[in-house]
Formats: structure tokens, C-alpha cells, sequence
């Protein structure tokens, strides 16, 4: 039982695991039994966490969240999903039910990913087709932000092995994002200087630490100029691309712009050796 003494009870949502496995890598998949989130609803969890937190004077069960994973590109896994939480949560009568994030987004040529429209009408479907009567929320950060910002390098070295391949180096890597040496994740590059130039050199662009698994694009197509010196950039990098950086080999971080009209602001600057010692003690 969770005591608050003096304090009001705080509105909560519990987190449920529906058991759903969604279409996407294990390492960012969340909705199945087998998860380190949320109370599983299989096995009982989820019934004996509701009733704890139903009998608690220190919060206020107010609904239930659920989240099966990130950038998943088949709508109907988020719809099984919400038939599964749905069956769950209609009879608790509670007001409010989140749904979850997790729409997938295209980060490389070919991929489709389904519309924030289209992802809309599954949730709904399945919601009113089994009479859900509440509040619904959804979480669609990545679908609204990736696409909104791009990652920009200086090519630092080329160095072309013959019969095997040709590495590009640049000016950061899986420090400013691990998501590629992560969970495989893939991007496009181009050149910001000719964005519409035919792309036919094909290279594994590597950033600058010390690791051979330090790949931003592991067979990325890049245009023939692409020389020392220029810049080259990886679009589709809003959503967990700062989010993710670290200090990986005393690395400072990039500066951070919004552009608009053809005009830019610095909205955070770039970091210095001194921000990477300022929390050093004499």
C-alpha cells in the first residue's frame, strides 16, 4: 500500500503490456509478454496493479496506458493492440485510455510508413467498434518531429580499399547517433550543396571514434564529387538523433539551427571542452 502523508492523491495512468508483438526490432519492441515495461496483462499484473492502486489512498487511478513499440510500420498491430487494452479497460469504467506512440516513419528510399490519418482510423475503429467510452490519447512524436531536422557533417577523410569498399569518415558519428550501430537503423545522405545530384558512388559512411561499428550508413549512396572537405548530410534525424547524443570519446556536440524562409537562428549552441569538464571536481 503507498502512503502520501499530508499530501493530496496523484492522478495515474497504469501502464499495461497487451501481449502484442508489433513489426519492428526487438530492441525497441515493448508491447509483448516478454517486456521489462508495464504490467503484464496475461498473467495478472495488470488486474492485481489496478486493484492496488484502486485501494491506494496515495494516488488516483485515472486510466491506462499502453505502448508497444517504436517505428512500426504495420497499422494494424497498433489496432490489435487497442482491441486487447480495450477489452481490458471497458469494464473498469475508468475515463481516460492512451493508445500509445510508436508510427513508424521512411528513413530510407522504398520504405512506406502509414499516415497519422490512416494510423487515426485503425485506433478508432477498433475503440468504437468494441464500445470504448472514455477519453483516447495517443503519443505521435516521431511521426510530427523526424522529418523535421537533418544531421549535417564535414567530410573528413575518403579512403577506398579496391575489391572491397570505400570507407567515407566525417566529423561525428555514433555519438551524435547510436541508432544505426544500435539497432541497424537506415539513412539516406546527400549533399547539401547539390541535394538533387545523382547519387551512383556507393560507400560505408563511418564517423570519427574508435570502433569499427561506429557505421552511420553501412552502403550509402552518395553523389561521385563527394570530396574532402564538403558537407554531407543524414535527413530524418528529428526524433532520435540529439536525443540520443553523448560525449562518446570526450566528443563535443553539435550546434542545433532552426531554418526558415532561408533564414537561420541558433537555437543551441556548440559545446566546448569546457562543458565537457564542468562537472570535474578539483
Amino acid at each position: 500500500m503507498l502512503h502520501r502523508e499530508g499530501l493530496p492523491p496523484v492522478d495515474v495512468h497504469l501502464r499495461i503490456t497487451p501481449g502484442v508483438h508489433a513489426h519492428t526490432h526487438d530492441f525497441i519492441a515493448t508491447g509483448q509478454d516478454d517486456s521489462k515495461f508495464g504490467f503484464n496483462l496475461a498473467n495478472g499484473d495488470a488486474l492485481r496493479a489496478v486493484e492496488r492502486a484502486r485501494a491506494s489512498s496515495a494516488v488516483t487511478l485515472t486510466g491506462l496506458h499502453c505502448h508497444i513499440g517504436s517505428n512500426v510500420f504495420v497499422a494494424e498491430n497498433f489496432g490489435r493492440a487497442a482491441e486487447v487494452m480495450a477489452g481490458f479497460f471497458n469494464p473498469l469504467g475508468l475515463p481516460e485510455l492512451t493508445l500509445g506512440g510508436g508510427l513508424g516513419v521512411a528513413y530510407v528510399a522504398g520504405e512506406e510508413a502509414p499516415t497519422i490519418t490512416s494510423w487515426a482510423k485503425v485506433l478508432h475503429d477498433a475503440c468504437s467498434g468494441l464500445g470504448v467510452d472514455a477519453r483516447i490519447s495517443v503519443e505521435p512524436g516521431r511521426a510530427i518531429v523526424a522529418s523535421a531536422a537533418i544531421t549535417v557533417y564535414t567530410v573528413g577523410t575518403i579512403k577506398d580499399i579496391p575489391g572491397i569498399r570505400t570507407y567515407i569518415a566525417v566529423d561525428g558519428g555514433m555519438s551524435d547517433n547510436p541508432r544505426p550501430v544500435l539497432y541497424g537503423s537506415g539513412y539516406e545522405a546527400f549533399m547539401p550543396s547539390h541535394p538533387l545530384a545523382d547519387r551512383s558512388r556507393h560507400a560505408r559512411l563511418v564517423g570519427k571514434h574508435c570502433e569499427s561499428g561506429d557505421v552511420l550508413i553501412f552502403d550509402a549512396a552518395v553523389p561521385e564529387q563527394l570530396a574532402v572537405g564538403d558537407l554531407l548530410a543524414t535527413p530524418v534525424t528529428g526524433a532520435y538523433g540529439l536525443a540520443l547524443s553523448s560525449n562518446y570519446n570526450k566528443l563535443t556536440r553539435p550546434a542545433v539551427a532552426f531554418v526558415r524562409d532561408g533564414e537561420s537562428r541558433l537555437v543551441m549552441r556548440r559545446e566546448t571542452y569546457d562543458d565537457l569538464i564542468r562537472c570535474d571536481v578539483d
